[in-house]
């Protein structure tokens, strides 16, 4: 029996995004269910991180609006949008962990600021955040005495000190190796399945989509919108868009990959000539 689908947590309606004369997408709408990883893919310069600066209030639409756990995050002011971030939490590209502070401090830092809660109660939550993301025993260690993946794993203990409905990730793997890369997914799906905490991701690395997405909505810089949406697996053996299936299956669109190759052949060309010309010498 087929289970039914959970309630969304997030809506977007009818979202149009504009820097000046600069259209980055228009008419975007979906929905993000409740507990589920959800991954925003597409091409560089498609508007990806500027859509999920738009989920957590960091910009304001042109149009439309985003409703987070019911509530319209475009019409709050301040002070009512900084309640709403109490419930969501932010993986940042390197981490955004504070050089100056341990990673105890820096984790410790939400809690101190929007909670009341004892000292000795705090340390408690920081070692458990800690240990959620493997990295017991490092408390009192700087950033810089850390590798990169753990400090990844660092700014995700921290993202989710308050324990937040929803996660918000901006390309969690960039500048990981692939090691690393795959065991933060990893991470990523098991706090996901023991915390059901729901996951919002930018990137556009195919190894972490296929491993950890159960929906994407994929954007295009010419389309200035959605171009695909659903699981996936399914849209790299059922997409019948070029853009989708190039995608998904690592493959340059068709005219694109032509002059691709017209441009390769004619360099291997210009290269292999003078050698040519050289045989037989004496």
């Amino acid at each position: 029996m087929k289970l039914p689908e959970a309630e969304p947590i997030i809506i977007v309606e009818h979202l149009r995004a504009e820097f000046g004369d600069n259209l980055i997408f228009r008419d975007v709408s979906f929905q993000v269910r409740r507990g589920e990883i959800f991954v925003i893919l597409g091409g560089s310069g498609c508007g990806k991180t500027t859509l999920l600066k738009h989920l957590v209030g960091l910009y304001r639409p042109t149009a439309g609006r985003v409703l987070v756990n019911g509530v319209d995050v475009v019409a709050q002011d301040p002070v009512e949008m900084e309640q709403v971030r109490r419930g969501t939490g932010m993986l940042f590209q390197a981490g955004a962990l504070f050089g100056s502070m341990t990673l105890a401090e820096n984790i410790a830092l939400p809690l101190q600021q929007y909670t009341n809660l004892p000292g000795p109660l705090i340390d408690l939550i920081v070692r458990m955040k800690l240990s959620l993301v493997n990295l017991n025993g490092f408390e009192n260690h700087l950033p810089e005495e850390i590798s990169g993946g753990m400090k990844k794993r660092a700014g995700l203990a921290r993202a989710m000190a308050l324990d937040p409905a929803i996660l918000f990730f901006d390309e969690p793997s960039a500048g990981l190796d692939p090691v690393s890369a795959v065991e933060l997914d990893l991470l990523i799906k098991w706090l996901n399945a023991a915390l059901g905490t729901t996951m919002v991701i930018v990137t556009h690395e195919l190894q972490s989509i296929y491993l950890i997405a159960d929906r994407i909505i994929m954007l295009d810089k010419d389309a200035k919108g959605i171009i695909a949406e659903g699981d996936p697996r399914v849209l790299r053996d059922t997409a019948t868009d070029p853009k989708v299936a190039s995608f998904f299956n690592r493959q340059p669109v068709g005219a694109e990959y032509q002059r691709l190759a017209q441009k390769l052949q004619i360099r291997l060309t210009t290269v292999a000539a003078p050698l040519e010309g050289s045989t037989g010498g004496g």
